[in-house]
């Protein structure tokens, strides 16, 4: 579907609360001019109220900003001077406190002042969008609708759209588009009903998750132990989740819930628990008052024991055998072995997923268009891997269906509802043809917006038709590259975590030699994150533990020839990265001639945190840039370079790895991951088109040993100052003498080789000390590091 251009240059955000606040900011990450406007303050300058929350966003961790430079693309404004600045305002999102007499008041304020094309929507998470639509003057009608953040804005994925009656569908597609690409959104259309579908049925899943536990005495701690990562859901679980939120957003959710809808069977259900109103009212909301469900005291972590009406150690876990069962690859061997176990733990899991299967397929008419857009939502809204009516189709539709049906009418389920007549009338709702629409009583097809053309590989659900990566051209065990015919050969890596070992550097090398003889260009990619956690140090462990120093030197010196191919072959080579960029893939990315970027790039080169050095060219090309960039003075340039290197400091986003030298400012970002492989591929074949032709070598001046001995100076004060250990030291003055060229005159001009063999030399003579290979045994055990 074709739609025409709608361009947005400047936003203003109504409210300068924690969203409102965060709103703002993930548009300026966008490059988009945002207004944040607030009350007029009584004390200071009138918009120190927005002045305030730009501020903190400054300060927040994780950080809404992806550079804390974008706060300046902020402008505080407030109600009594700045209305009239709404009429250049493309968008203007109302994310006032949930009051719909507020809410009606301002926009009885705002409206005179917007521009006449002006879209204005609502953030609200679960006031009808109809009734205040109907609040609104009734030239503004046609361009309001609800669009529905979650929190963090910049972190999480999912934006409802909500239309009212009178919203304009041209409209609703620009939007879409809009949050889709510049923002990078998975949008969800939500029917205006309370709280949506994200909100609608993620709580309805920690309600009856709380009541289950309260049903069969799981204590609060056991119950994040067993509803997290275990059932692929974020680390905080359920309770966490609850504190992470906040106690008091929560139970406002709920109230609404409450209030709005007093026939739904599950109504009862609809309420805040005893202990959950008194932690509120004693002030305990969560994380944000450092007490809730948990607290610390001390370093001793605690937990909210209902039954006692006091905190106690929150050390319980799972039990063992419960965890076995969980671990049962089967979907439906795995549920149905809870469901027949007598453990209490088991009969609570199960009891869980009966309940939202129960609740989903009840609903699904009045809360969602189809299945898809629930599973997306609580996908993209909630963190869960996997949506509930793919759990339960992956499970066995059928087999699951008659095990509600028998608990229902054994009366264990919250309710006696029947399970609606389509749910036995099928296999699944998710097709290959598209998702089962109980409204419509068909498989509704994904959106045909033109911008959903730029994601070849969108978030795929159980049933639907696997993704094909096309057509295979060359494959080990560590890569396979691939073609859809358009003249780019994607490399994907196949390792874990895309770790670099042998098996992929032969891969890549092959992969160059076929693409200089056949294609345009090369895009590394992966459809998952990580990009890459770097090299592979346990493909090293068996020369190692032989002493076989000249094995590992080879390998290296395969590694180091391999980023160097990357930059010198005779097409051009992009990485498309997302996740972790760190170490070995970090060098990659050094040494492509484009990097596109998702913005959630966290890049860094790691190899301190084990003790080592970069030593796949990441320390020669830190020395390079510092070259290129300098002014006469190599080691003004070098210095910084030189810290990040020495610190393993980790960007911790696509823009800050630009500030850091990780990428180049011609370097790409991307806002949403789904399109990251499309823009790659353009760049990828923009570059061929302008007729590409790889960099010829040169050399390049080096601070030589005047560089080194200053940089071991501030060493030596930190080592006695007590904030680096001995080893530390040994590690910064080896870095120190690579980068500056090791023992030559400051200004010396040397070619990348020299740097590479400096590289590798260093990286095996730590390879080979003693407290290096503590660090390497303890990364490998524990995943962490050590600091010796």
């Amino acid at each position: 579907m074709s739609q025409s251009k709608f361009i947005v240059r400047k936003v203003a955000v109504l409210g300068a609360g924690v969203m409102g606040a965060q709103i703002a900011a993930h548009l300026a990450n966008a490059n988009v001019e945002a207004i944040l406007f607030d009350l007029p303050a009584k004390e200071g300058p009138k918009s120190g109220i927005a002045l305030k929350a730009i501020e903190a966003l400054k300060k927040q961790n994780p950080a809404p900003l992806s550079a804390k430079g974008r706060a300046d693309f902020i402008t505080p404004a407030n109600y009594d001077e700045h209305l009239h600045l709404l009429k250049d305002c493309d968008l203007v999102i109302e994310a006032i406190a949930e009051r719909m007499d507020w809410k009606l008041g301002l926009y009885e304020k705002v409206a005179p002042h917007l521009g006449a094309n002006t879209i204005f929507a609502t953030n609200t998470s679960g006031l009808s969008i109809n009734k205040l639509a109907e609040g609104c003057p009734a030239s503004m009608r046609s361009r309001f609708c609800g669009i529905h953040f979650f929190n963090p804005p910049r972190y999480m994925h999912l934006v409802e759209i909500i239309p009212c009656v009178t919203s304009d569908a041209a409209m609703l597609d620009q939007l879409e588009v809009f949050l889709a690409t510049t923002l990078g959104k998975g949008v969800i259309r939500a029917k205006d009903t309370p709280n949506f579908v994200a909100n609608r049925i993620g709580v309805f899943s920690m309600l009856a998750c709380i009541e289950n536990a309260r049903k069969f005495g799981i204590r609060f701690d056991v119950v994040d132990d067993l509803t997290g990562p275990r059932l692929g859901r974020p680390k905080s679980a359920t309770f966490r989740t609850a504190d992470v939120v906040g106690l008091d957003t929560f139970a406002h959710v709920v109230k609404t819930m409450q209030d709005t809808l007093p026939n739904d069977p599950w109504h009862g259900l609809f309420q805040s628990p005893e202990w959950l109103a008194k932690l509120i009212e004693a002030g305990a909301l969560g994380a944000k008052t450092k007490a809730g469900i948990y607290k610390r005291e001390g370093k001793t972590k605690l937990v909210l024991d209902p039954a006692a009406g006091q905190y106690v150690e929150a050390n319980k876990k799972g039990d063992d055998a419960v965890k076995e069962l969980m671990k049962i690859k089967d979907p439906g061997k795995r549920l149905m072995k809870l469901r027949e176990s007598a453990n209490p733990e088991a009969q609570f899991l199960w009891a869980c997923f009966r309940d939202v299967f129960h609740y989903i397929s009840f609903h699904l008419d009045t809360v969602a268009d189809n299945a898809r857009d629930v599973d997306l939502a609580i996908r993209w809204g909630f963190g869960w891997n996997e949506g509930p009516f793919e759990t339960w189709q992956a499970a066995g539709w059928k087999q699951v269906a008659e095990w509600v049906k028998e608990d229902i009418a054994a009366g264990k389920s919250l309710v006696n509802a029947p399970l609606p007549a389509w749910v036995f009338d099928r296999d699944g709702v998710h097709q290959p043809e598209g998702s089962f629409s109980a409204s419509k009583n068909a498989l509704v097809p994904r959106s045909t917006l033109d911008v959903y053309k730029r994601q070849l590989f969108p978030a795929q659900l159980v049933g639907e038709a696997a993704p094909v990566y096309g057509e295979t051209v060359y494959e080990n065990e560590g890569v396979r590259a691939w073609t859809n015919g358009d003249g780019v050969l994607v490399v994907t890596f196949l390792s874990k975590m895309h770790a670099i070992g042998p098996a992929v550097l032969e891969g890549i090398n092959q992969a160059i030699t076929i693409a200089e003889e056949r294609f345009k260009g090369v895009v590394i990619w992966a459809p998952e994150e990580p990009f890459s956690v770097g090299a592979d140090l346990s493909s090293m462990l068996p020369a190692f533990m032989a002493g076989d120093w000249a094995s590992i030197e080879k390998m290296l010196s395969d590694f180091q020839a391999m980023t160097m191919r990357l930059r010198y072959s005779q097409i051009p080579v992009v990485a498309a990265t997302r996740g972790y960029v760190f170490g070995g893939g970090c060098e990659v990315c050094l040494h492509a001639d484009r990097v596109v970027a998702h913005l959630e790039s966290y890049v860094g080169l790691v190899e301190v945190g084990v003790g080592l050095l970069p030593g796949a060219g990441g320390t020669k090309e830190f020395a390079l840039r510092a070259a290129k960039e300098a002014r006469g003075d190599v080691f003004a340039a070098l210095k910084d370079r030189y810290m990040t290197i020495a610190t393993a400091n980790v960007a911790k986003s696509a823009e800050e790895a630009k500030e850091l030298g990780f990428f180049r400012e011609a370097d790409v970002i991307v806002f949403n991951q789904y399109e990251l492989l499309h823009v790659a591929k353009q760049q990828a074949l923009a570059l061929a088109e302008a007729g590409y032709r790889a960099p010829l070598p040169a050399k390049f001046a080096v601070a030589g040993r005047a560089g080194a001995a200053s940089i071991k100076g501030q060493l030596t004060n930190m080592k006695e100052g007590g904030f680096i250990s001995a080893h530390d030291y040994h590690i910064g003055a080896l870095i120190a003498d690579i980068i500056t060229g090791g023992d030559i005159e400051a200004g010396t001009l040397v070619d990348e080789q020299w740097i590479l063999d400096l590289e590798r030399k260093g990286f095996l003579s730590l390879l080979k000390n003693e407290k290096t290979q503590e660090r390497i045994a303890y990364m490998l055990q524990n995943n962490k590091p050590l600091r010796n």
